[in-house]
């Protein structure tokens, strides 16, 4: 069993697209804390800011001011990611594209697969879907 998505953005194990994000946590500059295994680190984040509708990609707008929040805030295992959201996800992704190294759980190769399914779903007006 593991995480799969629409438009595929992600089809793999729960603990691959933590260590996914978590690496993108890192790029973007947010700490990551309480490292004791593949997928049971953290990143350092205002959580008492968010709303339990916001793990399931329910926004009223972008989070802060990094919509990267719209990805390493999501659940694991359900929600969506809305193609106006998903937009502005793919625009950050790619600014971090060059800080990422493709050695650390094929991070690059993972975060282009993403991206275009942000954009194809963005493209066809649809949500991308965690399943």
């Amino acid at each position: 069993m593991g995480l799969d998505t629409s438009h595929g953005c992600w089809n793999g194990p729960y603990t691959g697209f933590q260590r996914w994000r978590q690496e993108l946590a890192r790029a973007a500059g947010y700490e990551v804390v309480n490292e004791r295994g593949p997928g049971e680190a953290y990143y350092e984040l205002p959580w008492e800011m968010f709303e339990e509708k916001n793990f399931q990609g329910e926004w009223d707008s972008i989070p802060g001011d990094d919509p990267l929040m719209f990805l390493l805030v999501h659940s694991d295992c359900d929600g969506v990611i809305h193609p106006q959201h998903g937009v502005h996800l793919a625009d950050r992704m790619e600014q971090l594209l060059p800080l990422l190294d493709d050695g650390v759980y094929r991070v690059r190769e993972n975060t282009e697969r993403f991206i275009d399914g942000l954009r194809k779903a963005a493209t066809a007006g649809e949500d991308v879907e965690f399943m």
